[in-house]
């Protein structure tokens, strides 16, 4: 099987990094308005709430499928669903942000998300310090 193709989510990509910020802080960097903006394209803060719809600059429509506060929200976009994660790192000073988007619908959709997620870590991380 190729790499990133997946027997039950078909296509999927998941990019990670450290960054030098507290777990928390960049949760809070994540779900508030700016980060919002940044990663999904939408109008922030993300909303909590199991089931609540958003729709971003691009058109893109989806959902709230699950929110952990300070840990995981996991969406639908589109066609795809998107996890996003924030776990302490090797130090206090230090969380592992990811982002994984899965049900893609093709190796070219997965290599444009995986530009396109490197692109969002990239600008994060700048953001953060």
């Amino acid at each position: 099987m190729p790499t990133g193709l997946t027997q039950d989510a078909g296509w999927e990509i998941g990019v990670s990094r450290t960054i030098r910020q507290t777990p928390q802080a960049v949760w809070e960097f994540i779900t508030g308005s700016e980060g919002v903006a940044l990663w999904l394209r939408a109008e922030g803060p993300l909303p909590t709430e199991k089931g609540t719809p958003y729709r971003t600059a691009d058109g893109v429509e989806g959902e709230i499928r699950s929110y952990r506060p300070g840990d995981r929200v996991r969406l639908t976009h589109g066609t795809s669903t998107v996890q996003v994660t924030v776990s302490p790192g090797s130090a206090e000073d230090r969380a592992v942000l990811r982002f994984h988007q899965e049900r893609l619908t093709s190796a070219e959709e997965r290599e444009e998300r995986r530009t396109y997620w490197k692109g969002v870590m990239d600008r994060t991380a700048a953001e953060l310090t």
